[in-house]
C-alpha cells in the first residue's frame, strides 16, 4: 500500500510503499479515506512531540476517517506503529474509532476532528465551563481558534471575545460567533485599554492557543483589571506564538486565575474521543465552518510544509 512514511527523525516523511497492516484480535481494520495534516501529526513525525516514540520506519499521521471491513464510515485516533493515519490502510484499537454521521463529509470531519476536540474538551474537561459565561479566544484567527470560537458559542457562551493578527480574518468572526474582537498588532497601552472593560466586566475562561507575550499581556492585564476574586479559568492549548513567556508571581498571587493545560496527557484519553465525538455530532447541525484544502496523498511533499495555520490541509487517500 502507499503511505507517508517516516523513516528518521528530522526528515520530511516520503510518499512510499509500506506494508499493509493485518488483521489482529482488538483492533479494526480500516480503509482510511481522509486525514489532516495537524501539529501534532508534523510534530510526532519529526520526532519532537513528547508522544513520539522514537521507533523507525512508521507511518505518519494520528486520526482520519475511513471504513471499517462491514463498510462503516468512522473516525479514528492513535493507530497501532507502524501504522499511521496517512495511508490507505490502518490498524486502530476498537476503543478508538467510532461511527460519525452520514450527513457529515469525511473531508470536514478529518480537518475539524482534533481542533474541535481541542476547544470543546478545553472548555467542557478543563475549565468545566458552564453556559452564560464569557470565552475570550486568544489565536482566534488560525483555524483551530476559529473553530473554538463557534464551539464556544455553540455550548452556550454569552460573550465570546476574539483576539488575532490578521484584520480581515478577525473581522469575519463575528459571522461564526464572535461578540467582540480586538487586533493583537498593537502597541502594548493600546491592547490594554482595548481589553480592559471586558476584563473589569469578567472573563470566564480563556482558551488559549497561542502563549508567548500575547497570553502574557492578557494574563498581567486580567489580574489588574478582574474583579477581585474573580474565578478566570486560563486554558493553554497551542504556542504557536512563543513556548515561553515571563510571569511575575504577583501575577497569580494577587488574583483568583487559574492556569490549565489542555491536550495528551492533560485530558483521559476516552475523555478526548468523547470530545471528538461530540464535535462530529454536532458539525452539520450547529454548521461548524473551517477553511479546508483537500489534496491526494501523492502530493505529500509539495503540501507537506503548509502551516495549517488558517486553512487545514487534508490528505485524500484515494483519487
Amino acid at each position: 500500500m502507499k503511505a507517508a512514511v517516516v523513516t528518521q527523525a528530522g526528515r520530511m516523511p516520503v510518499y512510499a510503499g509500506f506494508d499493509a497492516p493485518v488483521a489482529t484480535a482488538g483492533y479494526a481494520l480500516i480503509d482510511v479515506e481522509a486525514s489532516a495534516l495537524s501539529h501534532v501529526t508534523r510534530a510526532r513525525a519529526s520526532g519532537s512531540h513528547y508522544s513520539s516514540s522514537g521507533r523507525f520506519p512508521f507511518v505518519a499521521g494520528v486520526d482520519g476517517v475511513g471504513r471499517r471491513e462491514d463498510g462503516t464510515r468512522v473516525y479514528f485516533f492513535g493507530p497501532r506503529e507502524p501504522s499511521g493515519a496517512l495511508a490507505q490502510r490502518t490498524l486502530v484499537a476498537e476503543g478508538q474509532c467510532f461511527a460519525i454521521p452520514d450527513t457529515l463529509d469525511s473531508v470536514t470531519a478529518a480537518a475539524i476532528a482534533i481542533p474541535g476536540m481541542s476547544s470543546w474538551a478545553a472548555l467542557t474537561e478543563r475549565a468545566k465551563f458552564v453556559a452564560g459565561e464569557t470565552v475570550l479566544v486568544n489565536g482566534a484567527t488560525g483555524a483551530s481558534g476559529r473553530v473554538a470560537v463557534q464551539i464556544a458559542k455553540h455550548l452556550g457562551a454569552g460573550k465570546v471575545i476574539a483576539t488575532g493578527r490578521h484584520p480581515q480574518t478577525l473581522a469575519g468572526l463575528k459571522s461564526v460567533g464572535a461578540d467582540c474582537v480586538i487586533r493583537l498588532d498593537q502597541d502594548e497601552p493600546s491592547l490594554h485599554r482595548a481589553l480592559e472593560p471586558h476584563f473589569r466586566e469578567g472573563v470566564d475562561v480563556v482558551l488559549d492557543y497561542l502563549w508567548g507575550p500575547s497570553a502574557q499581556t492578557l494574563l498581567t492585564g486580567a489580574a489588574r483589571l478582574l474583579p477581585d476574586g474573580y474565578p478566570m479559568r486560563f486554558v493553554q492549548i497551542g504556542s504557536i506564538g512563543g513556548e515561553t513567556l515571563a510571569l511575575l508571581g504577583a501575577v497569580l498571587r494577587a488574583s483568583a486565575i487559574t492556569l490549565l493545560g489542555s491536550g495528551i496527557g492533560s485530558i483521559p484519553f476516552e475523555r478526548l474521543l468523547h470530545a471528538a465525538s461530540e464535535v462530529l455530532r454536532a458539525a452539520v447541525p450547529a454548521r461548524f465552518e473551517i477553511a479546508t484544502r483537500a489534496v491526494p496523498l501523492s502530493e505529500l511533499a509539495v503540501h507537506w510544509e503548509n502551516d495549517g495555520n488558517r486553512s487545514r490541509t487534508v490528505f485524500t487517500m484515494h483519487p
